[in-house]
C-alpha cells in the first residue's frame, strides 16, 4: 500500500518531520512528526489547543510551515495553496462543511473545476460523474440535481466526500466527522471510510471519541502542546489510560484564582426535563446565586444547544426553564433577558458583536431604551455608562469610541459580559468564554468570572477545555450524546476521570466509579 521510489525503497504516502508553525504570541506547532500509509485510517488525538487544527491547515495548504519537511511518496512536497493540495490528492473535510446551500449537489461536487466542452460547463457530464461518485460511496439515491441545502447533515457530508474524490483525493482528512450524525448515520460513514481505505485512500481521522477510534482506526498519533508525543500506536489495543495520560500529561497551562469557600444564595435557575430531539434529552439541573456550574462534553454532545435553549434562542420540545421558581416562556429571548439572563455565545464575532460599531454601542445593545428619549439616542449618557462598565472590567484600550473589531479577543469577550452587567443580569450563560483568547487575557477572564460569582451572579459555563471547567466551576455536569451522565462537585473530579467518562462511552451512574483511566477513580 505504500509508495515506492525508482530505487525500490518503500515510503509512506505522507511523512511530516519537525513541522513548526508560529503565530504572534503562540507556537501552534513545535516539531510535529506524522506518518500515514496508503489505505490506512490514521487517527489524530489531542485536546483542544494541541495543534490539530493548525496541522490540518498545513496539510491542506491553508498554512505554510515555518520549518520542517513534508514528503509525499518519498518526494519533498510544498503545498502553497489549498488548490495545490487538491491537485496532489490531499483534501480536508472540516467540521463546518463548506458547501453552498443554494447550489445543486453536482454543482458543489465540481465547484471550481466543472467538466467543460469548448470552455462551456457540461452539465450532463457533471451530473453523470457526480452520480458515479455517489454510487461509489453507496449513496446513489442522492440526485445530482438536488439542492444541497435540502439534504440532512449526513447527506451533506457524503457530498463533501464526493467533492474530495472528484479531485482524485488519495489522502482525506476528516475533522470530527461524526459530530452532527446520529448512530445509524455514523455506522454508514464508517462503511464509506472502510470502502475508501480498501481502494487505497488514506484517511486522517480526528475525533475525541475513543469508541469510534477503536472501531474505525488502524494507528494513532497523539499531539500535545503542538508536539508529537506518541506515534503509530495501535488503535484497537492501546489502553485508554495510556491515551488519556498522553493527552493530559502536561504542565498546568492556566492559572485559576484560588477557590474560596462560600455559601451560595437562593436558587436562580432550574431546568427540568429539557429536551430538544436530536440535540439533548431529559436534562435537569439548577444554578444558585453565586455558584459557577460548568458543563463539560465532547463536540456534538449538545452543550451550546442546551445553553441556547435555556436562553430562549431555541424552543424545547419537552421540559421547562424556571427563574426564581417561575416558568420562563418557551423560545423567548426577550422573556429571558427581562428576568436577568444574559448569553455570551460561542461565536461572539458573528453572534454577539457588531464589529464595525464602537464599543459603546456594543455595550448598550441590550439596554438601548434606557438611553433613548422619544426615539432619540442620548449619546452622552450612553458613552458615560459604557465607559463606567468597561473600566470596571478593565477593557483595553480605554476608549469606547473605538470600533469593536480593533479590540483583542479577550477584550471583546469582556465587552459582551459588560453588556449584560449593564442590564443587571443575575445569571450569565458563558459558551466557550476563552475561545480565541490569549493566555494573559484568559487569566483576566477567569478572575472576572470568580469576582462576579462572589458578587452573587450565577454562572453557567460551557467549555471544551476540561481544565477550565474544573478550575472555575463549583459543580460540574458531564454531558454525553445529549444526556447528563454525571453531576457532582468539581473538587471531586480530575481531568483524567472526566475525559475517560466522556471519551470511552461509559455512562457514570450513582454509586459507581468513573471508569478506567483516571487516577483516584472518584465515586459519582
Amino acid at each position: 500500500m505504500s509508495g515506492t521510489t525508482n530505487g525500490g525503497t518503500t515510503h509512506p504516502l505522507l511523512r511530516l518531520t519537525g513541522i513548526v508553525k508560529a503565530f504572534p504570541g503562540v507556537r501552534a506547532l513545535d516539531g510535529v512528526d506524522l506518518e500515514v500509509q496508503a489505505g490506512e485510517v490514521h487517527c489524530l488525538l489531542g485536546q483542544n489547543g494541541a495543534g490539530k487544527s493548525t496541522l490540518i491547515k498545513v496539510l491542506s495548504g491553508a498554512h505554510q510551515p515555518d520549518a520542517g519537511e513534508i514528503e509525499w511518496r518519498g518526494d519533498h512536497l510544498t503545498l502553497p495553496t489549498p488548490q495545490a493540495a487538491m491537485k496532489r490528492g490531499v483534501a480536508a473535510i472540516y467540521q463546518e462543511l463548506d458547501l453552498v446551500d443554494g447550489l445543486s449537489v453536482a454543482e458543489n461536487v465540481y465547484l471550481g473545476h466543472e467538466p467543460r466542452t469548448f470552455g462551456v460547463p457540461h452539465r450532463q457530464a457533471m451530473w453523470r460523474h457526480t452520480t458515479e461518485l455517489l454510487a461509489r460511496l453507496g449513496h446513489a439515491e442522492i440526485p445530482p440535481t438536488q439542492e444541497v441545502g435540502t439534504l440532512s447533515s449526513a447527506g451533506k457530508q457524503i457530498v463533501s466526500i464526493a467533492r474530495a474524490l472528484s479531485h482524485d483525493a488519495r489522502l482525506l482528512i476528516m475533522d470530527e466527522p461524526s459530530a452532527v450524525l446520529a448512530g445509524d448515520e455514523t455506522t454508514n460513514l464508517f462503511r464509506v471510510i472502510r470502502d475508501l481505505s480498501a481502494d487505497g485512500v488514506a484517511v486522517v481521522y480526528i475525533s475525541h471519541r475513543l469508541e469510534e477510534i477503536r472501531e474505525i482506526g488502524d494507528r494513532i498519533t497523539v499531539l500535545k502542546d503542538g508536539r508529537t508525543v506518541a506515534r503509530n500506536l495501535p488503535a484497537r489495543t492501546t489502553p485508554t489510560p495510556d491515551l488519556v495520560r498522553l493527552m493530559t500529561g502536561r504542565q498546568v497551562e492556566y492559572v485559576f484564582p484560588p477557590a474560596t469557600s462560600r455559601d451560595f444564595g437562593a436558587e436562580l435557575l432550574r431546568v427540568e426535563g429539557l429536551t430538544r430531539r436530536g440535540e439533548f434529552r431529559d436534562v435537569t439541573f439548577s444554578v444558585r446565586a453565586g455558584e459557577v456550574v460548568g458543563i463539560a462534553g465532547l463536540v456534538g454532545a449538545g452543550r451550546s444547544e442546551l445553553l441556547e435553549t435555556v436562553y430562549g434562542r431555541r424552543r424545547p420540545d419537552v421540559g421547562r426553564v424556571l427563574v426564581d421558581g417561575r416558568p420562563l416562556r418557551r423560545g423567548s429571548v426577550g422573556a429571558a433577558v427581562r428576568v436577568g439572563l444574559g448569553l455570551a455565545p460561542e461565536e461572539r464575532k458573528s453572534q454577539a458583536l457588531i464589529l464595525d460599531q464602537p464599543v459603546s454601542h456594543n455595550v448598550t445593545l441590550a439596554t438601548l431604551r434606557r438611553f433613548s428619549t422619544f426615539g432619540l439616542l442620548r449619546r452622552g449618557r450612553e458613552h458615560a455608562e459604557a465607559t463606567r462598565v468597561t473600566r470596571s472590567l478593565d477593557v483595553r484600550p480605554d476608549d469606547v469610541r473605538r470600533p469593536m473589531r480593533t479590540l483583542s479577543g479577550g477584550n471583546q469577550q469582556k465587552t459582551v459580559v459588560g453588556r449584560w452587567l449593564l442590564g443587571g443580569s443575575r445569571l450569565l450563560l458563558l459558551d466557550e468564554p476563552t475561545r480565541g483568547v490569549d493566555v494573559g487575557a484568559r487569566a483576566e477572564l477567569y478572575a472576572l468570572i470568580r469576582r462576579l460569582a462572589a458578587d452573587g451572579v450565577g454562572v453557567l459555563l460551557v467549555s471544551s477545555e476540561v481544565p477550565e471547567v474544573l478550575g472555575l466551576a463549583d459543580r460540574v455536569l458531564l454531558l454525553k450524546d445529549g444526556g447528563i451522565v454525571h453531576e457532582g462537585r468539581a473538587a471531586d473530579l480530575d481531568e483524567h476521570q472526566v475525559l475517560d467518562t466522556l471519551m470511552e462511552g461509559r455512562v457514570a451512574t450513582s454509586g459507581t466509579a468513573i471508569g478506567g483511566g483516571g487516577g483516584g477513580g472518584g465515586a459519582v
